[in-house]
């Protein structure tokens, strides 16, 4: 999606303050919040299906509200959109009898399991990769306006594949509650192919870049 989320590349937003003392919740009702999201909806549904709720936000709003709201906006919307409850619910009006939810979980036991999941988004794939070490490819240059990985200061550039890595699950249908694999690489770039006269020499970044994201030269 090319929305107000992906700032990488721009300019004029200031510096990030951030410093080693920084708690991981400004206040309380941001643990709170942490915990809550561990608490509810379905397990299985993707770190990528958040974010795509995440990035439907008002671009005014995703930027001035905090790390935490934003979290809070996708978790009413995903709940509403699930049909756990409605808006009316949501915002405290005609609430109907339901069964009791489980009790929440506390804020360490949240970060317990959360210390404790491993997800492997690796999946077997009858496809043969298109693409190899060594070879020179291309990023799209347009993608679809739902949830990427691809980063709009890396579309339509020029890079070298380092390595492959098997197939894995593709963030974009993830956003969409669908469960489709493809190959993955990693792509390197000259620091020059991306910011142009301002990119040192010697410099690259490297993205990890699904087969769709990839066009031949």
């Amino acid at each position: 999606m090319d929305g107000i989320h992906d700032l990488g590349g721009k300019q004029g937003f200031g510096p990030i303050a951030v410093t080693e003392s920084d708690p991981a919740f400004h206040e309380p009702w941001e643990g709170r919040l942490f915990a809550i999201t561990q608490s509810v909806g379905d397990r299985s549904l993707s770190i990528d299906w958040f974010r795509n709720l995440i990035e439907l936000m008002e671009p005014r709003s995703y930027l001035n509200e905090p790390y935490f709201q934003r979290w809070y906006f996708a978790m009413l919307t995903g709940l509403v959109q699930a049909g756990t409850f409605s808006m009316e619910e949501a915002l405290g009006q005609g609430a109907e009898e339901r069964n009791p939810p489980p009790p929440a979980m506390t804020l360490r036991d949240a970060l317990a399991r959360d210390r404790a999941d491993c997800f492997d988004y690796s999946r077997p794939v009858a496809a043969v990769p298109r693409h190899a070490p060594g070879d020179v490819v291309r990023t799209r240059t347009h993608m679809q306006a739902s949830h990427t990985r691809l980063p709009g200061y890396a579309r339509g550039r020029q890079g070298s594949i380092i390595a492959h890595h098997g197939a894995h699950l593709l963030p974009d249908e993830g956003a969409m509650g669908r469960e489709l694999a493809e190959h993955l690489y990693t792509v390197e770039f000259d620091a020059a192919e991306l910011w142009g006269e301002e990119g040192q020499t010697g410099d690259t970044v490297t993205l990890d870049l699904w087969e769709s994201y990839l066009v031949d030269t």
